[in-house]
């Protein structure tokens, strides 16, 4: 019925196709009878004007009872995630940018950094760190700038007197790193020559490590 009322025949078409946007490529339209640009993800749609079909695209009437009409999605639209206005099928594992990666999960999408998000503290080799944008790299890298190499140098060489009091501060130790024998435990502190705060260590021992059968040589 919607055929004969919609579909005319013989068909008359223009002679000069139309020129579709990107990513919309020339199709039948519903009657079979003229060449149209397919209607990608989120645009309307009808009888007349099909979605685009090779990208798994219906057009959904879901919507068109609230009166904003039918519009192209898909099928299983629950399972897929659109980020940044493209879609991604479930399972589907994508990167918006270098520096993170991220899955389609039901409808979401985890992501995980590709680049370390570490902390640098400041040191008496590197007083004042600084991440920079590298050209040709996606991660930022820890840099020392050369000036402050060169006072630090100096200052080691006629070790000056700091011409400001020095506020001593620190964290408390942290627990030893190993359960028997030999580790460390680290804290920061400022309480150094240069008055900087910077991510110290020391040996600890709990307790020492059983010994082991004569069976298992050392």
């Amino acid at each position: 019925q919607v055929c004969a009322q919609l579909c005319r025949r013989p068909c008359y078409c223009p002679w000069v196709p139309p020129r579709c946007p990107r990513g919309s490529p020339l199709v039948l339209d519903g009657c079979g009878c003229c060449k149209i640009c397919a209607r990608r993800l989120g645009e309307p749609c009808d009888f007349l004007h099909v979605c685009d079909q090779s990208q798994g695209l219906v057009c959904d009437y879901s919507s068109a009872s609230a009166g904003t009409g039918a519009t192209c999605n898909f099928e299983d639209d629950e399972e897929s995630c659109e980020v940044n206005g493209r879609v991604y099928r479930d399972g589907e594992v994508f990167q918006p940018s270098c520096k993170i990666q991220c899955q389609c999960l039901d409808g979401g999408f985890n992501c995980v950094p590709l680049c370390q998000e570490d902390v640098r503290l400041p040191t008496p080799d590197c007083p004042h760190p600084r991440r920079v944008e590298i050209p040709g790299k996606c991660c930022p890298e820890w840099i020392c700038e050369a000036q402050d190499q060169h006072l630090l140098r100096d200052a080691r060489a006629v070790s000056p007197l700091l011409p400001y009091p020095c506020q001593e501060w620190g964290t408390e130790w942290s627990a030893c790193s190993a359960t028997c024998g030999v580790g460390f435990a680290t804290r920061v502190s400022n309480q150094n020559r240069y008055c900087r705060l910077e991510t110290q260590r020391r040996l600890c021992m709990l307790r020492p490590c059983p010994a082991l059968p004569a069976a298992f040589p050392a």
